[in-house]
């Protein structure tokens, strides 16, 4: 053996991880050890499944990492969760940070519960400082790229509110104008026109109140789902309001819709500021706002990226790409 693999051995560790039968192992790893694949990938540790325990060789720091991360895998699965390569990921990144406790404290607290009993849980720190915000501020600005959660966090807030009688009523509305489609171009009514655009609102409160319940609140009046524009002159107390999509709306429109909520009620603004849809000429009312209201008591702004997204990993891989893009263009 020469010096350097002398070196190489030297620097070489070995740590354990007690697993509680071979059925854990198998969920651990993944089909065809796709998870495993991507622990060893990301923590540069290789590991290999013993008899009653995980063997895990490499440098001290990357056997440490990976030892550490597989701890806190395991005790979710332990606890009744599922693991993908994304929330693995996730996991090894906030393990790097020295976050590693974190892990456990997201999969504990549960924010709402669907309608067919499914447990809504904060799936990044993201997602908790949101959630925090929301229970803590009359106005909440939620920020952030496409499928970091902030819409249906946000319905997922108000039906609560509103099942612990804190609120009378559910506003849902947005820009009813996107991606330079213009209603008077689309087939049908009025309502036909502005329904795809509020689909995803409505997809949301289906999840959480089921079809039946969801169009019996309608018809009393209690849900209103519908565009920015019909929001102008009225004061809506004891309500909670939200508006997404907000990046799309003007400035004019962002003054007009903040300042029509009254006593009682709670407003949530969402968006995504790298895609507004307005013509050149136009500001968007999202980024003026986040502006003029900065340091606002009462009012807060939680801003997401793609380390929140909680779809396939391919997602976050491309909203990164296009992040990194257009920071490419601008200088």
């Amino acid at each position: 053996m020469n010096e350097n693999q002398q070196e190489l051995t030297l620097q070489e560790q070995k740590h354990l991880v007690a697993v509680d039968s071979m059925d854990e192992v198998i969920r651990l790893f993944g089909v065809f050890d796709e998870n495993l694949k991507v622990i060893e990938e990301e923590t540069g540790a290789v590991i290999k499944a013993g008899a009653d325990c995980i063997d895990i060789t490499g440098p001290e720091e990357a056997a440490a990492l990976a030892e550490t991360v597989l701890d806190k895998l395991l005790a979710m699965l332990r606890k009744g969760e599922n693991i993908d390569r994304s929330r693995i990921r996730y996991a090894i990144d906030l393990a790097k940070e020295g976050n590693a406790d974190l892990i456990l404290e997201l999969i504990d607290d549960v924010v709402a519960f669907t309608n067919k009993g499914r447990k809504i849980k904060c799936r990044t720190l993201g997602q908790k400082k949101y959630i925090s915000a929301l229970k803590r501020n009359t106005v909440v600005f939620g920020v952030g790229p496409a499928c970091t959660g902030k819409t249906y966090l946000a319905v997922a807030m108000a039906v609560l509110a509103y099942k612990n009688k804190e609120v009378e009523k559910i506003i849902l509305t947005r820009p009813a104008v996107e991606a330079g489609e213009k209603l008077g171009f689309l087939p049908g009514d009025l309502q036909n026109k502005v329904d795809p655009y509020l689909r995803p609102l409505y997809d949301a409160l289906y999840d959480f109140l089921g079809s039946e319940n969801f169009h019996a609140l309608s018809e009393r009046g209690v849900i209103e789902v519908a565009p920015l524009a019909y929001m102008r002159g009225r004061t809506l107390n004891d309500a909670y309001i939200i508006l997404d999509e907000a990046q799309n709306c003007t400035v004019e429109q962002m003054k007009m819709f903040l300042t029509r909520f009254g006593e009682g009620s709670r407003v949530v603004v969402t968006g995504d500021i790298t895609q507004i849809d307005l013509p050149r000429d136009k500001k968007s009312g999202l980024v003026h706002a986040l502006d003029v209201l900065e340091g606002v008591d009462g009012i807060a702004r939680v801003f997401l990226t793609y380390k929140d997204v909680v779809r396939h990993e391919m997602v976050q891989k491309i909203i990164t790409a296009y992040d990194k893009y257009e920071h490419r263009s601008r200088d």
